[in-house]
């Protein structure tokens, strides 16, 4: 008897659905157009929003890092393993985002599900957007605080639930995407913060997808708004738009000194080696230099979707560079997914249950190295592919 067969099982009903995937493996840098398992294909799949993965001043940071510091740090940061340039670039990120500390975590994933489940306990509540990110909700399952879920984006839903909860608990977090990784759209962040403030919450953002993409230089929703000062705490991912790795949480002296007491993520794995801390500072100088960057991706942005929506397909309520095409079944999607990338473009399919069900989609995300040429190559594969799949209609003789 095979103990492990169920995964087995599992797998194969993976397949059944048309959900079970190989890994795509790229060949030489992460680019706009780049090799995908052997083919030249327009990169529509990366997080790589502002093409900074391969910019040659974050690449030559990195290679001096190495030779003078070395290849890692050898020790969590609580023993030996805080390094001058993590303080550096903590102090610099906090600057950035206008708070007065941060904290680099290892992955925006870790920043996330740390910070909630080392600030809350089971006398607090967590009240929480329905489609914000897995971390969030993993996160919010280790604090072992009670969860209550509003309605996507809905303010009214979010009061209600405030009201019905009030006095109940010792504490209450309010948290939401800042952009949403799945439909792209932008959080009514606002109306949300002045909900938290009315009820006394603590006010929390995920800005993964809004750093290096929304706000003055890319500072993020909370400056996108104008609401420096009211949002508590603020995370943020160095691994999209700043095309590095790792994640980081900005707020007060207080939050980040006691998150590097009891974020067990913080406490338990090693710390970055200087090759990823030096490319961060490096990518941080470029988004303050090169402004030009981020108003490429909103061209490149505006002429995606524009050309989306004008073929007919649904691209949901994007506000931002992730644009979802919404087929509305896994195995259509799928199909979409792998004609696209036979026809020269790398778009990758969502099923359930990453997206609800009815809400399949391929994913895109344009970036701002993208070519014009690239952006009508890609168009071109989704009106001749929507139309061989059915989706835009029958193929015209």
């Amino acid at each position: 008897m095979n103990p492990l067969q169920f995964l087995t099982d599992e797998l194969q009903e993976l397949g059944q659905l048309g959900a079970r995937r190989e890994l795509r493996v790229i060949t030489g840098e992460q680019k706009a157009r780049c090799i995908v398992d052997g083919r030249e294909v327009v990169n529509l799949s990366s997080n790589n929003y502002l093409g900074l993965t391969t910019h040659p001043k974050l690449v030559e940071a990195a290679l001096a890092a190495v030779r003078a510091e070395g290849a890692g740090s050898g020790s969590v940061r609580t023993i030996a393993g805080t390094m001058a340039s993590h303080v550096q670039l903590e102090e610099r990120i906090a600057a950035f985002k206008k708070t007065a500390a941060a904290v680099v975590f290892q992955s925006g994933f870790t920043a996330n599900a740390g910070t909630v489940s080392a600030i809350l306990g089971k006398e607090d509540v967590i009240v929480s957007d329905e489609l914000n990110h897995a971390s969030i909700i993993d996160g919010c399952r280790l604090s072992r605080a009670t969860i209550k879920v509003f309605k996507h984006k809905d303010v009214k839903d979010l009061h209600r639930v405030l009201d019905e909860i009030e006095g109940q608990y010792r504490r209450t977090l309010v948290i939401t995407d800042g952009v949403f990784s799945m439909d792209g759209d932008i959080a009514p962040l606002p109306d949300i913060v002045e909900a938290a403030e009315q009820h006394g919450a603590i006010m929390m953002i995920d800005d993964a997808h809004s750093s290096g993409v929304l706000g003055n230089a890319g500072r993020g929703t909370v400056d996108h708004f104008g609401l420096h000062g009211r949002v508590h705490i603020q995370v943020g991912t160095l691994s999209k738009a700043i095309g590095v790795l790792g994640g980081y949480v900005a707020g007060s002296s207080d939050l980040i000194e006691y998150l590097h007491h009891k974020a067990r993520p913080f406490l338990f794995s090693t710390s970055h080696p200087p090759a990823v801390t030096a490319a961060c500072l490096a990518a941080f100088d470029v988004l303050e230099q090169e402004p030009d960057r981020i108003a490429r991706l909103w061209d490149n942005t505006r002429f995606i979707k524009e050309g989306l929506d004008r073929l007919g397909f649904d691209t949901g309520a994007s506000q931002s560079p992730i644009t979802p095409v919404i087929v509305g079944d896994t195995k259509l999607a799928m199909r979409l997914s792998d004609r696209l990338f036979e026809e020269g473009v790398f778009a990758q399919g969502i099923g359930f249950p990453t997206v609800p069900r009815g809400k399949e989609r391929v994913r895109t995300i344009v970036t701002a190295e993208h070519t014009r040429q690239d952006l009508e190559q890609a168009l071109a594969a989704f009106d001749k592919v929507g139309r061989e799949l059915g989706i835009l209609g029958k193929v015209t003789a």
